[in-house]
């Protein structure tokens, strides 16, 4: 059965078993190509430009180390944390993602039942194709929406009511799309929405049938969210995108922030800032919390990675206020540094879409898992047996 763009792959006989016996996000990444065309595959795994920032994001990780304690009973450690308040089974958020369904057919569905089963916080994006309201009904647990102050203020102010009907924790506001990003190797594989048949995309679609088939036969695509608003979408899936272009406002300020606040009144991120001074100004304008973010490595490419700012950021927030690293997390090691470094909690996209791709919620779940366990077995192996208990001594710069 499909909703929207229908696209993923079933699963097919022993598809769980190959999803349990991935040892690593990079194993689930390795399942996801297989069962993806490469337009489709590359739109998850690729970012802008020459992709620097994509690469920095993760390999900055390697340049710290872990300075462990010993002799300490780690026979019980203490994960839980709180954020957007609401309390966390452990240290980690799922980020929005947009066109999800692309992906798998149960889309945002999927992801937010994975969450629930490990206690952590979902987040949806506004260009995500299920919407807010089935997120509210399907799933119980800590939600945060990711939204964006368009051109159209009144559409903004609608999304703000819907989430309070909708009962969602907190919002996120996404600041770093002036414009979009370039994409290169979307521009050349030719991706369109919904997928068609292009000489590009030929090869790769005929390669995989078992998705191209009900991706080229499918109903129309849908950005769930905002797709009521469009008089365009009768004209075709991309005056949908052309549509939400034009609503980026280059001309933003943070005293939209403050009106976004107000209207809102409860936890609020600020996602896409990446500088200490960025930070004071999101909390004084009515924010509790950042998320340090470079959108992936999908907008500017040079940008640093998160896990290099976020040090600086703590310092000049202080304790109060929630600060989360959003990129290039692949280890629960790397929720360890971030946490040491002074991160309320990560987030993540790559490493749960992986696992959507190569076997819906089964996957998402396996990504999840995997991060836990390396998670608390790093905290076990540094003697940490409380994530409150982690700070900078825990972590210092791996010595050039």
């Amino acid at each position: 059965m499909t909703d929207g763009i229908g696209y993923a792959l079933p699963m097919r006989l022993g598809g769980t078993k190959r999803i349990n016996r991935a040892n690593n996000i990079a194993d689930l990444r390795k399942l996801a190509r297989r069962r993806l065309p490469r337009p489709i595959f590359d739109y998850i795994d690729g970012g802008a430009d020459d992709e620097v920032t994509l690469g920095r994001n993760m390999s900055a990780f390697s340049g710290y180390e872990i300075v462990p304690d010993v002799l300490t009973d780690v026979s019980s450690i203490g994960t839980e944390t709180t954020l957007f308040g609401q309390t966390l089974a452990w240290p980690l958020m799922l980020a929005p993602t947009g066109l999800t369904r692309m992906f798998h057919e149960d889309a945002e569905l999927a992801v937010a039942r994975a969450a629930a089963k490990q206690g952590l916080l979902y987040s949806l994006s506004t260009l995500g194709t299920t919407r807010l309201e089935a997120i509210s009904e399907a799933f119980s647990g800590p939600k945060v929406f990711q939204i964006y102050i368009f051109k159209d203020r009144g559409l903004t102010a609608e999304f703000v009511a819907r989430c309070k009907a909708a009962g969602f924790h907190g919002l996120a506001l996404t600041v770093d799309t002036p414009v979009a990003g370039n994409r290169e190797r979307d521009r050349v594989n030719g991706l369109s929405l919904p997928p068609r048949l292009t000489l590009k995309s030929m090869l790769s679609f005929a390669a995989h049938p078992l998705w191209s088939l009900p991706a080229l036969m499918g109903s129309k695509f849908d950005f769930a969210n905002v797709s009521h608003r469009v008089d365009a979408l009768a004209a075709g899936p991309m005056s949908l995108f052309d549509y939400i272009a034009g609503q980026f406002d280059r001309s933003l300020t943070w005293a939209d922030v403050e009106w976004l606040a107000r209207e809102w009144g409860g936890p609020l991120a600020i996602k896409g800032l990446m500088t200490p001074e960025d930070a004071k100004r999101a909390i004084a304008s009515g924010a509790s919390g950042v998320m340090i973010s470079n959108h992936g490595g999908r907008q500017l490419d040079g940008a640093p990675a998160p896990i290099d700012q976020v040090a600086a950021v703590r310092e000049a927030l202080g304790d109060g206020p929630d600060i989360i690293c959003d990129g290039g997390i692949r280890r629960g090691s790397d929720i360890v540094k971030a946490c040491a470094l002074g991160a309320t909690a990560c987030s993540i996209g790559r490493p749960y879409l992986y696992g959507l791709a190569a076997g819906g919620e089964a996957g998402v779940d396996r990504a999840l898992t995997l991060l836990h366990e390396e998670f608390e077995r790093t905290l076990a192996l540094a003697g940490i047996n409380d994530v409150s208990h982690l700070g900078r001594r825990h972590v210092r710069r791996v010595p050039r």
